[in-house]
C-alpha cells in the first residue's frame, strides 16, 4: 500500500459515540484534516465476539488507509480492547499508526486523582473485560479502581433522553451506586463515548470534590503530546481544516443523529468497507 505523503487523520468507531471525541480533537487541533467512519451498519461492536470485533475494525481502519489516511484513532472502547493490540502487532503496513482510546485515559489518571481512588463508569462489556481497571493497575498500582455498569445510558442517548425524569432518575442511582463503593473516590471516568451527552445529569449528581473525566478531552490532549514526542507522523498529517463524515449505513439517518453527538450538522456519505 502506497503511503500519502500527506493526509487526513481518520477517526473510527463502530457508531456515533466516537462523535463526541472527534469534537474534543477538532476543537484541540482544529487544523487538521479529519474523516470519521462510523461502522453504523453493524453496530453495536459490545456484544460481538473479539474474532468479529477485530475482523469488523479491521476492516473499517484499512477502508481509512485507503483513503489516505496516514494515522487511525479508534474512537470506541470495544474497539481499543478487543482489536486494537492485534492489529498494531500484526498488520499495520509500514508508515501507518492506529491509536485507541483506553490506553491514553488510563495513563493520564493519576494526574487528576489525589485520593489514588477512581471510578470507572462503561457499559457491560467494558467492565467485564476489566480493561480499564488492568490498564491502570499497570501504570499506576497504587491507584485503587471502582466500576460500576450503567447499562441504560446508551439507550437514554440513543433515544435523547437526556432530561427529564427518567434519565435523571437512572442517573442518579448509577452515580450514587459508584460513590457508594468508597467514600474516597475523587474522579469518575466515563468510560463510554455516548456518556458526554449526560455529563450535565452526571455533575447535578456528582459531590463538588469529585471530577468527572469524559474522554474526549483526555484524548485530545493525548494526540497533542503524541504529535509532540512523534513529529514524523504529525508532519504527514495534512492541514486544510477539512472534514468528511462516512457511514456504512444510510446516510440521511446518521447526519440526524451525528448533529446530536458532534454538535453541529454534519454531511455524510455511505462508503462500503467489506
Amino acid at each position: 500500500m502506497t503511503i500519502a505523503k500527506h493526509g487526513p487523520i481518520g477517526i473510527f468507531d463502530s457508531g456515533f459515540g466516537g462523535l463526541t471525541i472527534f469534537r474534543e480533537i477538532k476543537d484541540t487541533l482544529p487544523l487538521y484534516d479529519y474523516i470519521y467512519l462510523g461502522d453504523n451498519a453493524r453496530v453495536p461492536y459490545g456484544t460481538r465476539p473479539f474474532e468479529e470485533v477485530y475482523d469488523f475494525t479491521k476492516e473499517c481502519v484499512f477502508k481509512l488507509f485507503e483513503l489516505g489516511c496516514n494515522l487511525v484513532i479508534l474512537a470506541c472502547n470495544t474497539a481499543s480492547a478487543k482489536a486494537l493490540r492485534t492489529i498494531q502487532q500484526n498488520d499495520l503496513p509500514f508508515g501507518k499508526k492506529v491509536l485507541g482510546v483506553i490506553r491514553p485515559t488510563t495513563e493520564a489518571i493519576h494526574h487528576y486523582t489525589k485520593t489514588n481512588e477512581v471510578g470507572v463508569l462503561a457499559t457491560q462489556g467494558t467492565v467485564l473485560s476489566e480493561s480499564y481497571k488492568i490498564e491502570i493497575t499497570k501504570f499506576h498500582p497504587e491507584i485503587k479502581v471502582h466500576q460500576h455498569a450503567c447499562p441504560l445510558w446508551v439507550p437514554l442517548v440513543e433515544r435523547y433522553e437526556i432530561t427529564g425524569a427518567n434519565a435523571n432518575e437512572i442517573v442518579q442511582k448509577d452515580i450514587q451506586h459508584i460513590l457508594g463503593q468508597s467514600a474516597q473516590i475523587d474522579n469518575l471516568i466515563l468510560a463510554c463515548t455516548h456518556y458526554p451527552l449526560l455529563l450535565p445529569l452526571i455533575r447535578q449528581h456528582t459531590p463538588p470534590h469529585v471530577q468527572v473525566l469524559s474522554q474526549g478531552e483526555l484524548i485530545a490532549k493525548s494526540l497533542v503530546d503524541y504529535f509532540n514526542r512523534h513529529p514524523e507522523v504529525e508532519e504527514i498529517c495534512s492541514k486544510n481544516g477539512r472534514m468528511q463524515f462516512l457511514t456504512t449505513d444510510n446516510p440521511l439517518n446518521f447526519e440526524e443523529k451525528a448533529a446530536i453527538f458532534f454538535g453541529e450538522k454534519v454531511d455524510a456519505q455511505y462508503v462500503s468497507v467489506s
